[in-house]
């Protein structure tokens, strides 16, 4: 029996193309006040134009040469620091606001999130997700080998709240890394599909795949009836 849902963070909860958009504008900002720098609204052109082409490693160096400014490898880094650092613009969904809700007054809930920190706690604060969880897991705080697919970050979770693997469902949506160490300790694994997430790649790594499919949040009180 199902007694805790965990969720994941991003393309889970909220499109996180949402953050991408937000850190995109904050460090456009940033840039603009630069000395020859462009106008911001063209700098941030340049860096969704390679977001959307699928540059996800090497963005701004690639925006920095098209627009023309020189850098070096120090204002890299202060415009990732900007990024990470930065205060979303990001708003909870109405369907993810109004399951949690639903499912607050029937199971335990928790979050379970990958990701460098402070972002996400800030994506936490921002979407005003304290008040639903029992438990918030930062992988990152236990060090950047536990994030998924460790099960560090799972294991953790249990202990925290003397869970049963087979009394909890993990919700997430990236089959590359989500799915593989709740698989392993035995949780119910659910992926939900969002229209506009990022990470559409699948998996041919066996025990990579979740139990279920779901393609919108709003479909997750029913399933978990159902189990």
């Amino acid at each position: 029996m199902i007694t805790t849902v965990v969720f994941d963070l991003d393309d889970t909860l909220y499109d996180e193309v949402d953050y991408c958009r937000s850190g995109f504008t904050s460090v456009s900002e940033f840039l603009a006040n630069l000395p020859g720098a462009p106008i911001a609204e063209r700098i941030f052109d340049c860096f969704w134009k390679q977001f959307t082409a699928g540059n996800r490693t090497k963005i701004f160096n690639t925006a920095l040469e098209e627009l023309g400014i020189d850098y070096d490898e120090k204002l890299v880094r202060e415009l990732v620091k900007v990024y990470r650092n930065h205060v979303p613009e990001i708003t909870l969904p109405a369907d993810s606001r109004d399951v949690l809700c639903q499912l607050k007054g029937k199971y335990t809930l928790a979050l379970l999130t990958d990701g460098f920190l402070p972002a996400q706690q800030l994506k936490v604060q921002a979407l005003g997700l304290e008040k639903y969880f029992k438990c918030i897991i930062y992988t990152e705080q236990l060090g950047r080998d536990c994030w998924k697919p460790s099960v560090a970050g799972f294991e953790k979770l249990m202990q925290t709240l003397n869970a049963r693997p087979e009394t909890i469902s993990f919700v997430a949506d990236n089959e590359k890394k989500d799915f593989i160490a709740p698989n392993k300790l035995g949780f119910l694994t659910i992926q939900i599909i969002r229209p506009a997430r990022i990470h559409t790649e699948s998996s041919a790594e066996s025990g990579a795949a979740a139990r279920y499919i779901i393609h919108k949040i709003s479909e997750l009180p029913g399933l978990l009836e159902k189990i």
